[in-house]
């Protein structure tokens, strides 16, 4: 069963970082989602950081603004992942770069079309 960190998960079910989850589970994943500001997300548990997630995602997928992630990338490549899906509005030069600096595998595309889902749909 393939793993995925959602980081920017969100208990706002307009929000794409809710979609996400919803996304991923209707998939067949292990959601781990991440929000240092909740406790449970669509009935899962919330870590406060990738880093408090318990195991080795196969994907992590970020909905955050780029100066979030950009602070997020040491602690993403430090935990590892196979995929780093960068959604629409959350790269940018310097997240890019740095991304690359860390050898991680970045994808730029919705995660949620990338599954083969409408967001709309959710």
């Amino acid at each position: 069963m393939k793993t995925v960190a959602v980081i920017g998960a969100s208990n706002d079910p307009s929000k794409f970082g809710n979609k996400a989850v919803r996304a991923y589970q209707q998939e067949g994943y292990t959601v781990y989602p991440v929000n240092h500001k909740e406790t449970q997300i669509e009935g899962l548990p919330c870590y406060p950081t990738i880093r408090a997630v318990p195991t080795r995602p196969d994907v992590v997928s970020v909905y955050l603004p780029p100066i979030a992630v950009y602070k997020a990338l040491h602690d993403i490549a430090a935990k590892g992942c196979d995929e780093l899906w960068l959604n629409p509005g959350t790269e940018s030069d310097e997240v890019l770069e740095e991304a690359e600096r860390l050898g991680l595998n970045v994808i730029q595309a919705c995660s949620i079309v990338g599954l083969g889902i409408s967001p709309s749909e959710l």
